[in-house]
């Protein structure tokens, strides 16, 4: 039951994984008369998709539950109680509750450490949270040695190709994107998406991320022509990954609609954009930051074409 929640909710069929959580939630409930490691699995379950939904305000107390329920089951440091608090943490980072989400992440990370010595993919996970974290709030020289040491990380324990190598390379990338560093983000860009293919044969989600985040490299460059086969590449293949609506093919439709909008491709950019705006009302919150952000989009579009 819980395997196939999981299978609509990576798919992003929520309405069809909600039910079935719940579900699973409550018979874990009846079988295990109070505190135990599968009713707290199954409160993340639940809050995870509420998170993925921008539906931010049920999801925090249910991982608080599962959090002290985890700390509860498993006294002192548990792997366990790091993931819970990373969670949590990752939920107020969506909201922009930066410091809340940085004493929490570090909570995690200090416990990561304790708990496992030497390199650990987890304790690598844990330090690219905190980076993620620094990145998000433009503090940019203190995430890039954080990105380094857990991509370093990362490679002495994947000797060969690995998709958490691929990631490692793909965030240090985005933070030299984010500052403006286009000749060193380049080549890490190409190097991600290159083992992303390699890692992963046909349609990949991680494929089309690294797709996407190479597009907008050379779209901030004004690489305009380069840019728009590739975003066009990704938005194809998000389709066939995803049958229907869900958020990574309104993202797709959104860089498409943004470098349109860049070129003063007005006239072809406001169908992407309302598309693109229609799917997230339908998949996520009305008050996510997505779609916020399309919405916004979609208005300065119609003003300028005024």
């Amino acid at each position: 039951m819980n395997n196939l929640a999981f299978l609509y909710d990576s798919q992003g069929r929520y309405t069809e994984a909600e039910p079935i959580y719940q579900q699973a939630l409550e018979m874990r409930k009846r079988l295990f008369d109070g505190d135990h490691p599968d009713v707290a699995q199954s409160l993340n379950n639940l809050a995870a998709l509420y998170d993925s939904q921008g539906r931010y305000t049920e999801a925090e107390p249910i991982y608080q539950q599962a959090l002290e329920m985890t700390k509860r089951l498993f006294e002192g440091d548990h792997p366990n109680v790091a993931t819970s608090l990373n969670n949590l943490a990752l939920l107020y980072k969506s909201q922009g509750r930066y410091t809340e989400a940085e004493h929490i992440y570090q909570q995690a990370l200090e416990m990561t450490k304790r708990l496992l010595e030497g390199d650990h993919p987890n304790y690598a996970t844990s330090l690219n949270n905190l980076a993620l974290l620094y990145d998000s709030q433009g503090r940019y020289t203190e995430a890039e040695p954080i990105y380094q040491q857990a991509l370093e990380m990362t490679k002495r324990l994947f000797e060969s190709d690995h998709p958490n190598v691929a990631t490692g390379l793909n965030n240090l990338a985005a933070l030299y994107d984010s500052q403006g560093r286009y000749t060193e983000a380049e080549p890490i860009y190409q190097q991600a998406l290159e083992m992303r293919k390699r890692l992963f044969e046909g349609d990949h989600p991680d494929v089309a991320l690294s797709l996407n985040n190479l597009a907008y490299l050379y779209e901030s460059q004004g690489k305009y022509t380069e840019a728009e086969p590739i975003y066009q590449q990704a938005l194809e293949m998000t389709k066939r990954l995803f049958d229907g609506d869900h958020p990574d093919v309104a993202l797709s439709l959104n860089n498409l609609a943004a470098l349109y909008k860049s070129q003063g491709r007005y006239t072809e950019a406001e169908p992407i954009y309302q598309q693109a705006l229609e799917i997230f009302e339908r998949c996520l919150e009305t008050e996510h930051p997505y779609t916020i952000t399309v919405r916004n989009n979609l208005e300065m579009l119609s003003e300028m074409g005024e």
